[in-house]
């Protein structure tokens, strides 16, 4: 959610206040979810492209991003249609094209495009500490503020912990087959994991705890609403508003 390439930027966007940010992606989201009309589901694409631009994100991490979303997005544009009942569209052979299936599957994909969109221009701009700390002032519980905190500062470290062990699984000539040794051995790799991972965490809460940790995190910015802020609020209040006109109306 949170990309690096993005947080850098100087652009109004960027200027905003956490709190902001964070309301102004989740609104026009949530609406955008539960939309069942093709013209609110393009309006929150337009919304979601222009926020885009605003934030000057860069295009080819953004397409990287992209196709990871709609790589999924494909795979249900073309099953949904041909599993979905309803009048068909065209004939495959012994398979039928619903038409309806095939509207519903657009809808998905406009729809998770969209959301992706209007997230990413607005919190993936943002570094985790100010993501925290503004989720922390919207009345987010404190202790999933903390697991957002480690889950993201740590799943790296995992990860290579994880590739550190499967060399030396490799070193010792190790070749997954589809055999009882295989799974067994996956088993052990897993469970290994599992427990450096626990042993990590204790490390770390240890480390913490001899630094004066409480159990708050402290931010060194402070949020302070601008006029800008409020201008941007009252433009996605706005949109949000065409938003569900167009599909309500």
């Amino acid at each position: 959610m949170v990309c690096a390439a993005f947080c850098e930027g100087r652009t109004v966007i960027h200027r905003l206040d956490g709190r902001v940010r964070v309301a102004a992606a989740v609104l026009p989201a949530c609406l955008v979810a539960v939309a069942q009309r093709p013209e609110a589901v393009a309006g929150g694409l337009v919304l979601g492209m222009l926020l885009a631009a605003a934030a000057r994100l860069d295009p080819a991490a953004l397409l990287r991003r992209l196709r990871a979303v709609n790589g999924v997005m494909a795979a249900l544009v073309v099953l949904l249609p041909l599993t979905l009942g309803g009048p068909a569209l065209a004939h495959l052979g012994p398979l039928s094209v619903s038409a309806e299936g095939l509207r519903r599957a657009l809808l998905v994909a406009g729809k998770a495009n969209a959301v992706f969109l209007c997230v990413t221009a607005l919190i993936g701009t943002m570094h985790l500490v100010t993501l925290g700390a503004a989720l922390g002032r919207l009345g987010v519980p404190a202790r999933l503020v903390h697991m957002l905190f480690f889950t993201v500062r740590y799943s790296d470290v995992l990860h290579h912990e994880y590739a550190r062990l499967r060399r030396g699984m490799r070193v010792r000539c190790f070749r997954p087959r589809l055999s009882r040794h295989t799974y067994r051995t996956m088993g052990y790799l897993l469970g290994m994991l599992l427990v450096r991972s626990f042993d990590r965490a204790h490390r770390i809460l240890d480390a913490m705890k001899c630094r004066g940790f409480t159990g708050e995190f402290h931010a060194v910015r402070r949020f302070a609403l601008s006029r800008s802020d409020a201008v941007f609020a009252a433009a996605i209040a706005a949109a949000t508003a065409a938003l569900g006109w167009l599909e309500w109306s």
